[in-house]
């Protein structure tokens, strides 16, 4: 079995912590918190190819969060968030 590497990103967090706090930045929903965005227009993006770079691996993760189930993962930072 293969360790965790500590230095991931997912590891500590800086992907959960991006989804809740980088806003789209295109489009019709430019603007919108990323974790906002709706399953449906997610799986459309899935469809035709998600951008390039962190952007689209952003979307992809949360792509497959909402996918699964796994929106409770972000409770937390979101409320957070929330409270500032």
């Amino acid at each position: 079995m293969e360790a965790i590497e500590t230095q991931s990103p997912v590891f500590r967090g800086e992907l959960l912590n991006e989804l809740v706090t980088m806003r789209m930045p295109y489009g019709k929903y430019k603007g919108t918190p990323l974790y906002r965005l709706s399953e449906p227009y997610l799986v459309w993006m899935s469809q035709k190819g998600f951008p390039k770079g962190k952007l689209g691996m952003l979307l992809g993760t949360l792509y497959e969060i909402k996918l699964n189930g796994l929106e409770y993962l972000l409770t937390p930072l979101i409320q957070q968030i929330e409270r500032k």
